[in-house]
């Protein structure tokens, strides 16, 4: 029985987390659930789940929490950064899901891999902000680090099938998201609600924005050069707008072997809880002779300029990745709230990266000081006249 701290509940990882241990309860346990604010759904999953330890955002929604709660759960409910990290660095844990969106999920994720905990990660954000760091921890620690991200998770299945120093590349692939046929007079018009309706993933609010900017694919580059120790210029990209080929591993030889599924996320989670096993899930199965053609397309970087930011913050090193990561996040929340255009994330992010250059990638100190005078730069650029 596999004990698991789940951080991220509410999210779209973390629901369909949920979904996979439901339907294999000899398998897996809950012992730990941390999320943000949505008490509802949370007090939902602690009384079906009973875990011995639950975080959630902030004091005041602590207490909202305790309202809806019986009272024996009570002691259980900690919040905050610390409680984040109190649960995913619990004892009774063996294994932690890391699906936290955004920065918020680097210091948990530290601090379950330096508890000895075996990690399923979500969060990209953890290794695009401090790569180096986390990555000389899981091997300080002894630990092993599972992607679920359905691209990563196909490179690390590919990677099952050769040697890792006969590999020549790897390929992740992307949707191309909404807006891949958009010109660029019509992206400084679309809307959060067309954003935010992704053509063929169920996914949060912030993902589905980073998909549509192609940033999500971006900072999915930067992850696989950490996960995968490869070189920046090792990795492609490719667009593939029915997401039915997750990625691909080109090898010295000149074989190339893909990873195919329809796109449902509890496929990479089921694997990342159970390898080296795989389960019997209850899907809809790939029928390949109902696929119709499957295309393959090289990115737009002058449409969609953030994929060739991340490159350059790859590229660059040190903390580049962290202020690209901060300032995208700040020009996110802005698009969805409205306040600025759609083709104004890219250019707050390139500005903002500008601006701040100092810190040491050694440091996490140093990291987290890039991320937050990376928001406050985004910040005041977001005010600013376009």
């Amino acid at each position: 029985m596999k004990k698991i701290a789940l951080l991220g509940s509410t999210g779209s990882i973390g629901v369909n987390t949920l979904n996979v241990v439901r339907e294999f309860p000899e398998k897996f346990t809950i012992v730990g659930l941390a999320a943000g604010k949505n008490v509802k759904v949370l007090s939902e999953q602690v009384v079906e789940f009973d875990p011995k330890l639950v975080s959630i955002a902030d004091e005041l929604h602590a207490e909202k929490l305790k309202k809806l709660l019986p009272s024996v759960f009570h002691s259980r409910i900690v919040h905050g950064n610390d409680g984040n990290s109190q649960v995913a660095s619990l004892a009774q844990a063996d294994f932690t899901v890391s699906a936290i969106v955004g920065a918020a999920g680097l210091l948990p994720t530290l601090a379950a891999i330096e508890s000895g905990k075996d990690i399923g990660l979500a969060n990209k954000e953890t290794l695009v902000m401090a790569g180096k760091l986390v990555m000389d921890a899981v091997r300080k620690n002894g630990v092993r680090l599972f992607p679920i991200d359905s691209e990563h998770s196909a490179i690390f299945q590919a990677l099952e099938g050769g040697r890792r120093q006969d590999v020549h590349k790897i390929i992740l692939t992307a949707s191309g998201g909404p807006f891949r046929a958009k010109s660029m007079e019509e992206l400084q018009r679309v809307t959060p609600e067309e954003a935010l309706a992704h053509p063929n993933w169920s996914m949060g609010k912030k993902i589905s924005i980073d998909s549509a900017t192609l940033m999500n694919k971006g900072l999915e580059v930067i992850e696989a050069r950490w996960l995968f120790d490869m070189h920046g210029r090792d990795i492609e990209v490719v667009v593939h707008p029915q997401s039915i080929v997750h990625s691909l591993v080109e090898f010295q030889d000149g074989s190339v072997l893909a990873q195919l599924g329809i796109p449902d996320m509890r496929i990479p989670i089921a694997y990342a809880l159970s390898y080296p096993q795989r389960l019997p899930l209850q899907l809809h199965r790939l029928g390949l002779s109902q696929c119709g053609n499957l295309e393959f397309e090289e990115p737009d970087y002058t449409r969609f300029p953030a994929l060739r930011l991340a490159f350059a913050a790859l590229q660059q090193g040190g903390i580049s990745p962290a202020v690209l990561n901060g300032a995208n996040e700040v020009a996110v929340e802005a698009f969805l709230n409205q306040e600025i255009a759609f083709p104004r994330i890219a250019a707050i992010v390139e500005q903002t990266m500008s601006s701040v250059t100092a810190g040491d990638e050694y440091s996490l100190s140093d990291i987290l000081a890039a991320d937050a005078e990376a928001r406050r730069v985004a910040q005041h650029l977001m005010r600013e006249k376009e």
